[in-house]
């Protein structure tokens, strides 16, 4: 199995590795692809080239999985199109970006909805991602089971920290291309821009934007400290991937390779979880080493402007009422 990245295959050895693979690759029944945009290093796609290698071992090599990560084969809304059409198979993807398509599927991305990974995964494995992965299926998509953990998401900044949310006003702020994102931003007063993850670095960098928001395995895997000073510890969402399979090639597997690819799959974002924890609990002291400056804020501050801003009726009212009280039994609490 190879990670299909030219800047992790360097050297006489990369040369056997990718001969090796094209062998493999040409005698499997089902070569598919799986894209994403996050860099080879992330435990997500360290979890899928280890899902991949038992695919290939437990079909006997029927199943062969080429990962394209970092946005090789295109921004999140062009992998989006390729899976739907089928010129990728496989395509990780957060629902707040996949929302527009599946427009219910960025409720879990509600902001502040969500106190703790408890919460999160309470709903996500429950009844609320039971019913996103129906929504999902309306598009002839197929969501698999487990839900693979991105982070709670944090907000940096070059030209100064986010302590409340007077000052979000007027700030330049990259978000995902989501309808969800943009309008959270708009309620805080600030400038949204939605741009690609493939062109984050740039914007930052070149000053389209002054800050970003971004679980902290992003902001260090990704680079964004060499660009970002302040990071503000807000929380303000929790978000995931869904792991999809285009539906025609899904059921061009037999029921017995569907099981064992959907097996291993699932398996491998239960593990990608905990490493992501884990990568959580200590990336902070690596950032501050690296020359960023954290600061911690009060969730209630900016969930109360949001509420005032209209922010939660207006998405209830597009979620509609079903989808809204299931989001509301998962985390135990009125959202406004």
């Amino acid at each position: 199995m190879l990670i299909n990245r030219r800047t992790v295959l360097a050297g006489a050895g990369s040369v056997a590795l990718t001969t090796a693979f094209v062998s493999r690759a040409r005698a499997a029944e089902f070569n598919y692809k799986y894209a994403n945009n996050l860099p080879a290093a992330h435990p997500m796609n360290v979890r899928a080239k280890e899902a991949a290698d038992l695919i290939a071992k437990d079909t006997n090599g029927r199943v062969a999985i080429n990962i394209f990560p970092s946005s090789q084969l295109g921004a999140d809304t062009d992998m989006l199109s390729q899976v739907r059409s089928g010129g990728v198979e496989f395509f990780t993807l957060s629902p707040l970006i996949l929302s527009t398509l599946v427009p219910n599927a960025s409720i879990s991305g509600i902001g502040f909805a969500f106190p703790n990974y408890d919460a999160v995964w309470k709903a996500m494995d429950g009844d609320l991602g039971k019913y996103v992965r129906g929504e999902i299926a309306k598009q002839n998509l197929v969501a698999m089971d487990t839900i693979w953990d991105n982070g709670f998401r944090q907000i940096t900044s070059a030209t100064k920290p986010i302590k409340s949310p007077a000052d979000l006003q007027n700030f330049k702020i990259r978000v995902p291309v989501s309808p969800l994102w943009t309008s959270m931003f708009k309620a805080f007063k600030s400038a949204p821009a939605s741009i690609n993850f493939a062109e984050v670095y740039t914007a930052l960098q070149t000053g389209v934007v002054d800050g970003q928001e971004n679980p902290l395995a992003i902001i260090s895997t990704a680079k964004l400290f060499e660009v970002q000073k302040f990071c503000s510890v807000t929380n303000h969402m929790w978000d995931g991937f869904w792991f999809l399979a285009n539906k025609r090639a899904w059921e061009r597997l037999p029921e017995d390779l569907r099981g064992i690819v959907a097996k291993h799959l699932n398996e491998a974002g239960k593990k990608e979880r905990e490493d992501v924890a884990k990568l959580n609990a200590s990336v902070k002291d690596d950032l501050v080493a690296k020359g960023m400056t954290f600061n911690d804020t009060d969730a209630s501050l900016f969930r109360a402007a949001l509420k005032e801003a209209g922010f939660y009726s207006e998405w209830k009212a597009k979620y509609g009422d079903e989808a809204w009280g299931i989001l509301e039994k998962a985390v135990g609490s009125s959202l406004g």
